[in-house]
């Protein structure tokens, strides 16, 4: 897409360094924090001046227990700067795509949820993707939400990172086992953006890798692939002692992607990938010899 400009907002996030590596350095703009800040008034003017063709919008306040704590911090970013974003993108003739997140579901299901399903978030985070949703597609008309899940990548501290980490420092972790979802590598969901970019779909797309996942089985998975020692034993959510409420089952149905391209890798080939991305680059991470899955 050598001809189309694309602004990334949250350009050193993980999803934006994941798209950093896939489209054209010539076609990007990229946007983030200091100068870039979607509370402040100048951030509709900021994309307009830019006058991109699309806009990803990767940015938010995704700290799930921390948006129980700020509620109006979380809610400025996620909805009254998507927002401005959208207003901004509408006002250049642009394209929309909006990220969002799994936990606009409230878990009640126990089949993956399709983009028709209505939403019920459990917890503040929730319930600013779902209205930084709305907020998405009531000022911009070429707007397409793409929900994901469990997401991980280079940029920025991620579960995957933190479990490597522990692996090295714990013999064991408690992890909890009665959550399932979706986990997801950004470098994925950033080729699965590139088809989606020029694609004429608007409304709403789940994007994940294949399969789902409890939290337990994901560490678990982690630590035997970074050939650690560490034990990784389940525990109820009862025993996590989180601020936020999650969704007990957030699995994603990915109906629609199918319109624009195949399926997503499965999760565990993916961690697969990006684990050994991960050793390759920095040769700190312990390891007790163990065979990988």
């Amino acid at each position: 897409m050598p001809e189309t400009r694309i602004l990334i907002t949250g350009a050193q996030g993980q999803l934006g360094c994941a798209l950093r590596s896939v489209l054209p350095p010539e076609t990007l703009i990229l946007k983030d924090l200091p100068e870039f800040d979607l509370t402040a008034a100048s951030c509709e003017e900021q994309i307009v001046q830019a006058r991109p063709h699309v806009v990803v919008h990767a940015a938010a306040y995704t700290n799930v227990d921390g948006a129980e704590r700020e509620p109006d911090r979380a809610r400025a970013v996620n909805v009254e700067g998507t927002a401005a974003v959208a207003r901004a993108a509408q006002r250049v003739g642009g394209r929309l795509i909006y990220i969002s997140t799994d936990y606009v579901f409230d878990g009640a299901k126990d089949t993956p949820y399709t983009e028709e399903d209505p939403t019920n978030p459990l917890n503040m985070y929730g319930r600013s993707k779902r209205d930084g949703e709305a907020a998405a597609a009531e000022h911009c008309e070429d707007c397409l939400v793409v929900r994901t899940a469990w997401l991980y990548g280079h940029g920025g501290k991620n579960f995957v990172k933190t479990i490597m980490q522990l692996a090295g420092e714990r013999p064991v972790l408690e992890v909890v086992a009665d959550q399932r979802g979706c986990p997801t590598f950004a470098d994925d969901l950033a080729r699965a953006l590139v088809d989606l970019i020029p694609s004429r779909l608007t409304g709403i797309c789940h994007v994940t890798n294949s399969g789902s996942s409890t939290w337990y089985e994901f560490a678990d998975t982690i630590v035997r692939l970074i050939g650690s020692a560490t034990v990784v034993r389940p525990i109820p959510t009862t025993q996590s002692q989180r601020p936020a409420t999650r969704p007990p089952y957030s699995v994603l149905a990915y109906g629609r992607l199918g319109l624009v391209r195949a399926p997503l890798p499965d999760w565990r080939d993916a961690l697969d990938r990006f684990t050994r991305q991960i050793r390759s680059s920095a040769s700190t991470i312990p390891s007790s010899g163990a065979a990988p899955v």
